[in-house]
C-alpha cells in the first residue's frame, strides 16, 4: 500500500528505525529521518531502504525490508524546516539526553509551518521512554516559540508507551551493515488517543488508549521494573553473566524477579481498577518473562541495567514504584531490595567500559547508601532506616538461598 503521506522522524536510531519507521513504512508512508550521523544519513539516502531483523524465540530470524525512506541532516535547518512544512505527522526518538538539542529545531519547524499555513496542525509522536513527556515537550518548546504561538491548538503532543525491546547491535555486525537493527517480534505502539489534533493514522499495530497514563505506568512499573530486576539480580548472582536470558535460567532469580513484578502488579491494579485487572496484569508478567528469555535477541545485562542515575531516580521504575506503594499503603519490600541490589550493579559494555552515568553513580555511592537514597532516589531521611532494614533482609535471604542452591548442584 502506497500513498502520499510522509512522516518526519527525529532520530534514526534503534527505536526510530526498527519501530516507528518500520510501522509507518509498512503503513504506506514515506519515512524521512532527521539525524546528525552523517554515515547513517548517507547510507539511508544511498539505499533508500534498510533491514530490521526480527529475533524470535519460536522460529528462525525474519528480515523485514523497510522501504521508501530517506534522511536529512538535522543540522541543515532550512531543509528540516522544509520537511516540517510538508510532513503529515512527526515523531521524536532521539533519547532523553539528546532532547535539549532538538527542541529549538522543532520550535523553528513549528513556527515555519504555522506561518505557511495556520490551519495545518501537526501531531508529534513522542517515542521516548519518559514520564510526563507531553508536559515536558510543551514547556521546552514554549521557550523557543513566540509568546502568542497557539501550541494547544496547533500541536498534538502524543505520549507513547514503548514496549518493543531493541538490543544493542554487536559492533562487528554494525560494521558490516550500519543500518541493520535487531528487534523482538512484539510490534504494538501504544499511544495517547486524546492528544491527536488530526485523525489517527490507520496503521496496523497502532493502539490508541484513552488513559495513556495508566499504560505508561504499566510499562514503567512492570516491564521496566522487571527488566531492571533481572539485570540487577543477575549481575549480583554472577557478574560474569552477559545476557538477560542467562539470569532467568536460574530458578532463584526467576522467582525473585517474578515476585517483584507481582508486587508491582498489585499497585497498578489498585491505582487503575477501571483499566486493569489482576489476572490481566499477571498474564502480562508471564508474557514479559517469556520475552525476556528470548536468547536470539541477545539482550545484555549491561544494556538493561546501565544508567543508574536515571533508572534509580526518584520517579523511575524502582523508586517511583516504592512511592506509589507508600501512597497506596501496599507492600514494596521486594521492589526495595531490588533497588538496593541495583546499587551494586557494575556491568560493562563489550568494550569493557561502564556507562558514564554509572561512573557518576559510584562517586555518590562511595559516600554511603544514605547519599544514594537521598540524592539519587529522593527519599527523605525519615525513611532511611526502615528502607535499609526491609531491603537488606531480603538481600540476605537471597544470598543464603544462592549458597544453598550452589551447594546442591
Amino acid at each position: 500500500m502506497k500513498n502520499d503521506n510522509t512522516i518526519l522522524i527525529f532520530g534514526a536510531g534503534k527505536i526510530g528505525r526498527s519501530f516507528i519507521g518500520q510501522l509507518f513504512s509498512a503503513g504506506g508512508y514515506e519515512v524521512v529521518f532527521a539525524d546528525i550521523s552523517i554515515p547513517v544519513i548517507n547510507e539511508i539516502n544511498r539505499r533508500r531502504k534498510y533491514e530490521v531483523v526480527i529475533k524470535s524465540i519460536q522460529s528462525e530470524d525474519k528480515t523485514i525490508l523497510v522501504e521508501n525512506v530517506r534522511a536529512v541532516n538535522a543540522r541543515d535547518i532550512q531543509q528540516v524546516k522544509y520537511e516540517f512544512c510538508h510532513a503529515d505527522i512527526l515523531a521524536v526518538s532521539v533519547g532523553q539526553n539528546a532532547l535539549p538539542g532538538i527542541f529549538p529545531l522543532i520550535a523553528e519547524g513549528l513556527n515555519e509551518r504555522y506561518k505557511n499555513n495556520k490551519s495545518s496542525s501537526i501531531d508529534i509522536i513522542i517515542a521516548e521512554n519518559m514520564l510526563n513527556a507531553s508536559a515536558h515537550f510543551k514547556a521546552q518548546l514554549q521557550k523557543y516559540l513566540p509568546g502568542d504561538f497557539p501550541i494547544e491548538k496547533f500541536v498534538g503532543l502524543v505520549e507513547t508507551s514503548i514496549g518493543k525491546m531493541v538490543p544493542i547491535v554487536p559492533k562487528k555486525i554494525e560494521e558490516e551493515n550500519i543500518l541493520r537493527v535487531f528487534a523482538e517480534p512484539f510490534n504494538t505502539l501504544i499511544l495517547d488517543k486524546k492528544a491527536f489534533k488530526n485523525p489517527i493514522p490507520a496503521i496496523k499495530d497502532l493502539a490508541p488508549k484513552e488513559n495513556i497514563k495508566a499504560w505508561i505506568d504499566r510499562k514503567l512499573f512492570i516491564h521496566n521494573l522487571g527488566h531492571a530486576a533481572t539485570a540487577y539480580w543477575g549481575y549480583f548472582y554472577n557478574p560474569d553473566f552477559q545476557y538477560i536470558w542467562q539470569a532467568l535460567e536460574i530458578p532463584l532469580i526467576y522467582k525473585t524477579v517474578k515476585t517483584t513484578m507481582l508486587e508491582a502488579v498489585n499497585l497498578l491494579a489498585k491505582k487503575y481498577p477501571e483499566e486493569f485487572t489482576l489476572p490481566e496484569l499477571t498474564i502480562h508478567v508471564d508474557d514479559l518473562l517469556i520475552r525476556f528469555q528470548n536468547k536470539s535477541l541477545g539482550d545484555t545485562i549491561y544494556r538493561v541495567g546501565c544508567d543508574l542515575l536515571r533508572k534509580l531516580g526518584p520517579h523511575d521504575r524502582l523508586s517511583g514504584a516504592i512511592r506509589l506503594a507508600v501512597s497506596l499503603n501496599l507492600p514494596y519490600e521486594n521492589i526495595l531490595s531490588t533497588l538496593l541490589i541495583g546499587c551494586r550493579f557494575r556491568a560493562k559494555d563489550e568494550k569493557g567500559q561502564m556507562h558514564p552515568s554509572d561512573i557518576k553513580f559510584l562517586e555518590i555511592f562511595s559516600n554511603g547508601i544514605n547519599d544514594v537514597l537521598k540524592n539519587i532516589c529522593g527519599f527523605d531521611e525519615i525513611n532511611f532506616q526502615q528502607i535499609l532494614q526491609e531491603g537488606q533482609q531480603i538481600e540476605k535471604d537471597f544470598v543464603i538461598l544462592s549458597l544453598i542452591q550452589s551447594t546442591n548442584k
